[in-house]
């Protein structure tokens, strides 16, 4: 008799799935929200370089790295719905905090607001990663994730859209050169400086009034709960168990330059627009945020794909097949300057599509209660997206504050500062290969 196929989300669970995949949309608004908003700083506060215009990465991203240890210990201490509640209720005062911040007026209070922010992000991934995996059938867990992970780029787009209607669009101070800004006299400077400003923050102030609505949604429906034996290990020998174990230990570090490359390619393809748009005429400008939103449904349509394709690839070659595609397009973005080279960095993120949730599920594949810590080491691993745009930002300040101010390897420094998304994808590429050849063996 053939074995019945286990189902990838069993009936007992579609709507607390639907609730969690939710979450995944929330966090996906956060982050490609964000992104364009290095660009925006940089416009309306035209006194930060682009290294200091990048600290809004590390400023979202390293509050990751900061709570995704407490997390892990807080739903380890009590349960999964609880860190989901905890998680939003920081992310809604992130969120509106924002307010105060357009009033100050202070770039250092808008990273402090991002940073609370991406603490209530910490809580959710951090919970809700493993809380999918273990809805079901251990050998559809990997396929689980990666299809609650399909409507994260579902949120970017809706982000990234808002970012350009309700903030890029909207910027008075992107009407004007730097020449023709610093013309104007200081009151009306100000006056375009406080009217930005307030812009930013719109979307932010929106998005936590939504979040609010979801903590009440989730906080009245009654969730499953897990069969958990918190005694089972120790924190310290759970620690010393998850250290031990190399697929784990090789896989935090590799998404951590993961999630760099991403957030490489998708924070910067604003910066390569501007640099391609120098040397196009005016009625045939490129809008930054469609080739962005172009890279995202890329991302999408890879990450469904890959979904599928894992019901008959293992997860390691699949990943290493997506690694060297994405390397591929990568030396295409950094040598091939103009619109072919746009075209390839577009093309790098279907190659991403599936590697955060695989390298998840190979790292934490076969854990049991040690998988709530374990999965806090792969949220912090989001901490690459804190460290490495500031240091992509710095080789663009090289030559001065423009893009294309000096050539390296006969490439503008704007193309060249996407040897960092190429390290990284050869990390991704290595963990790959070894996934299939020695730790999944």
């Amino acid at each position: 008799m053939n074995k019945i196929a286990a189902r990838v989300v069993e009936k007992k669970y579609i709507v607390p799935f639907i609730l969690l995949t939710s979450l995944f949309f929330l966090w996906g608004i956060a982050n490609d929200l964000t992104n364009p908003m290095v660009s925006a700083f940089k416009k309306v506060m035209p006194e930060l370089s682009n290294m200091e215009a990048a600290l809004v990465q590390m400023a979202f991203y390293g509050g990751y790295a900061t709570m995704a240890i407490p997390a892990a210990l807080f739903i380890r201490k009590f349960s999964y719905k609880s860190g989901i509640l905890l998680g939003l209720a920081l992310y809604a005062t992130g969120a509106l905090l924002f307010i105060p911040a357009a009033k100050l007026e202070i770039f250092g209070f808008y990273l402090a607001s991002l940073y609370i922010l991406t603490f209530g992000l910490a809580f959710l991934e951090t919970t809700s990663n493993p809380y999918v995996l273990s809805m079901g059938a251990k050998e559809t867990s990997t396929r689980r994730l990666n299809l609650a992970q399909t409507f994260n780029p579902l949120g970017s787009l809706l982000g990234m859209l808002g970012a350009q209607i309700l903030v890029i669009k909207a910027l008075k101070s992107a009407d004007y050169t730097p020449e023709a800004y610093n013309a104007l006299s200081a009151a009306q400077q100000a006056d375009i400086r406080t009217n930005d400003l307030g812009v930013i923050s719109t979307p932010y102030i929106i998005l936590g009034v939504f979040v609010l609505v979801m903590f009440v949604v989730i906080a009245l429906y009654k969730m499953p709960k897990k069969a958990e034996d918190h005694d089972a290990l120790k924190i310290g020998a759970t620690f010393k168990k998850l250290f031990k174990n190399r697929r784990y230990r090789e896989g935090v570090i590799t998404q951590a330059f993961y999630v760099a490359a991403q957030i490489m390619c998708w924070t910067f393809i604003y910066q390569y627009v501007d640099n391609v748009n120098a040397s196009r005429p005016a009625d045939a400008q490129l809008t930054a945020t469609w080739f962005n939103m172009a890279a995202m449904i890329a991302f999408l349509v890879g990450r469904s794909a890959g979904t599928y394709l894992l019901k008959y690839i293992s997860p390691g070659k699949l990943m290493l097949n997506f690694a060297i595609a994405g390397m591929t397009f990568t030396l295409g973005a950094i040598f091939i300057e103009g619109i072919v080279g746009l075209y390839s960095l577009v093309g790098i993120s279907i190659a991403m599509s599936i590697m955060f949730p695989t390298i998840y599920g190979i790292a934490l594949k076969d854990m049991g209660d040690e998988a709530k810590l374990g999965s806090a080491g792969l949220v912090m691993a989001i901490v690459g997206g804190a460290l490495m745009p500031p240091i992509q930002g710095s080789i663009l300040d090289l030559g001065g504050p423009g893009f294309s101010d000096i050539k390296i390897l006969g490439v503008s420094e704007v193309n060249f500062s996407f040897i960092l998304p190429l390290l990284c994808l050869i990390i991704v590429a290595i963990y790959s290969y070894r996934a299939e050849k020695v730790h999944l063996k």
